[in-house]
């Protein structure tokens, strides 16, 4: 199986996995051939978002080629337990099937911090704000659409505003969002 799939910025893991992520430093073995169209990717897990991580390596290999140091790595006790788990995921999978190997480092962990901040900068907002639909009117959403544009506050305020005055009507938007974002579960506020 030959199997291509682009992975955007958004990785589900699932919640008996989330231990990994602690780490700092963890792989995922996905069947198939998963080619990242970019480097920094927001980690789901548990129906919220709990990090933004960097993809550090992309390794594709055959299922017969995975070892016990790959199993090792992806927290599993052997290779054979790896493939029990591939198998009951993923359904039929032969000897002959691609898997990739993501190895990602964990830049920040996101939720509550000490300074009452979720640790994600205002564009990290407005993407996921996007991704699950926070509801906001046509104006805001334009705001969020150009700050993912143009990944910064500035530049969206002297496009939308032809001044730097304008920033504060940006950041009472992704406040707005980031509430929303909390308020339906999607980054944990405790």
């Amino acid at each position: 199986m030959r199997r291509v799939v682009y992975l955007g910025r958004h990785i589900m893991l699932r919640s008996k996995y989330l231990d990994k992520v602690n780490n700092g430093r963890f792989t995922t073995i996905r069947l198939g051939i998963i080619r990242p169209k970019y480097r920094e990717v927001f980690i789901h897990s548990g129906g919220m978002v709990v990090a933004k991580a960097k993809i550090v390596n992309v390794l594709y290999k055959r299922v017969h080629e995975l070892s016990d140091e790959d199993a090792l790595a992806d927290g599993f006790n052997n290779r054979d337990e790896l493939i029990r788990e591939l198998r009951r995921i993923y359904g039929n999978v032969n000897d002959n099937d691609w898997v990739t190997i993501l190895t990602l480092e964990v830049v920040e962990f996101i939720g509550r911090k000490d300074d009452g901040s979720v640790g994600l900068k205002p564009v990290d907002i407005a993407r996921l704000a996007l991704r699950y639909g926070v509801p906001v009117n046509e104006e805001e959403r334009k705001i969020l659409v150009e700050l993912v544009n143009e990944g910064s506050v500035r530049k969206v305020s002297m496009k939308l505003f032809g001044s730097l005055k304008g920033r504060y009507i940006i950041r009472r938007v992704v406040r707005k969002a980031l509430r929303q974002l909390i308020k339906m579960g999607v980054i944990n506020a405790d």
